[in-house]
């Protein structure tokens, strides 16, 4: 079986990515493509575009939710996503167990005892009047019928769990702030979420994930693939896609699963600089995450630090003080390196501030 090294996993990332070359396609083809962008800091959706798409518009993005062809909800790993409409639809009832159990996992004795479809029911009450709410108005509105609960753990429950919902603009629009208000997901799309399948099917739901994720991810193993999605390794969704899909070896032994006709790049294609958002999937996407990260700075990408990518590998971090980008260097640049982060810094910062700044500066490198 073939053996993909490190760097080859690392440029086939970046291939499915968009993010070895910039890719001239709607904002919504990328959204699609991408399985959605990880959204709960509401402006970093908007770097992730910008760094993979040619010519990337901000407000298109802002348009798409307010047009209801994007939404932004819980769904993989229970973190808010940014989705497209029909993306929502198709996998909410197939995250609903792992949604279920991961708020338990964090509130499982402020909820003893609480019936949950009955929690569930009395949330959809509230809500049935389309009034959009704050999680916390919509605990306080059930805090009589279960007196002296931890509100916040029933509002987590609901909100992150229990009912489908989406968080409303103006929350992530472009360059505009707006707490979290949600509604149901059917009264903002016009129709419920697809049913769950059925038990015993073959998953059909989850072959389309498994397809989708490594369209997007792949080469990648099982554990890499439950740790993007938050599903229990979807054993029988891959199961039944073993006859169409292809396999190799990481470094470590561990198989790696694909689609026969993926990218595979070389692995001596030049990669260029790359600015990534908080919480980037092309790094939170996988369990092992040495093909683009070290292991020593693997923190970073669960801090909600912005990361630069140098060849292809996190190499930096970075911020924007009063329009400005600073970067802060991981490891020693050569002046290429640093030549070429200070050219791309600049376009973030004009990128950023809508063309009123190109201010960069590029610390000492560390080492």
């Amino acid at each position: 079986m073939t053996v993909l090294d490190n760097r080859a996993l690392n440029r086939a990332t970046l291939a499915r990515q968009l993010l070895l070359e910039r890719a001239d396609i709607p904002a919504l083809d990328a959204v699609t493509h991408l399985g959605g962008l990880q959204a709960q800091e509401p402006q970093e959706p908007f770097v992730g575009l910008w760094s993979r798409l040619r010519g990337f518009d901000a407000p298109v993005l802002s348009d798409l939710l307010t047009g209801r062809r994007v939404v932004r909800t819980h769904l993989m790993r229970r973190t808010v996503h940014l989705v497209t409409a029909e993306d929502a639809l198709a996998w909410r009832a197939r995250h609903d167990a792992m949604l279920r159990q991961r708020v338990l996992g964090v509130y499982r004795g402020d909820l003893a005892g609480i019936d949950l479809d009955e929690l569930a029911a009395a949330g959809r009450e509230v809500l049935a009047d389309g009034e959009p709410r704050t999680m916390t108005e919509l605990a306080r509105a059930l805090a009589e019928r279960w007196p002296g609960r931890e509100p916040r753990a029933l509002g987590e429950m609901l909100i992150g769990a229990l009912i489908p919902v989406v968080q409303m603009p103006p929350r992530g629009l472009w360059r505009t702030k707006g707490g979290a208000r949600y509604a149901t997901l059917s009264s903002w799309l016009g129709r419920e979420a697809d049913p769950a399948s059925p038990d015993g099917s073959d998953d059909p739901v989850g072959q389309a994930l498994v397809r989708r994720y490594l369209a997007a991810y792949g080469p990648a193993t099982s554990a890499d693939l439950r740790a993007w999605c938050g599903l229990a390794g979807l054993p029988t969704a891959v199961a039944a896609l073993r006859g169409e899909l292809v396999s190799f070896r990481d470094e470590n032994g561990r198989e790696l699963l694909d689609l026969p006709g993926a990218p595979r790049p070389d692995p001596d294609t030049p990669a260029p600089v790359r600015f990534l958002p908080a919480f980037d999937n092309a790094i939170l996407g996988y369990q092992y995450r040495a093909r683009i990260i070290d292991d020593a700075h693997r923190g970073l990408s669960v801090a909600g630090e912005r990361v630069v990518l140098v060849d292809g590998r996190v190499a930096a971090t970075w911020r924007v003080d009063a329009d400005t980008v600073t970067v802060t260097p991981l490891h020693r640049f050569s002046r290429a390196d640093r030549t070429a982060v200070a050219e791309e810094g600049r376009e973030v910062a004009w990128f950023l501030s809508d063309g009123g700044s190109r201010g960069v500066r590029v610390g000492a490198s560390a080492g």
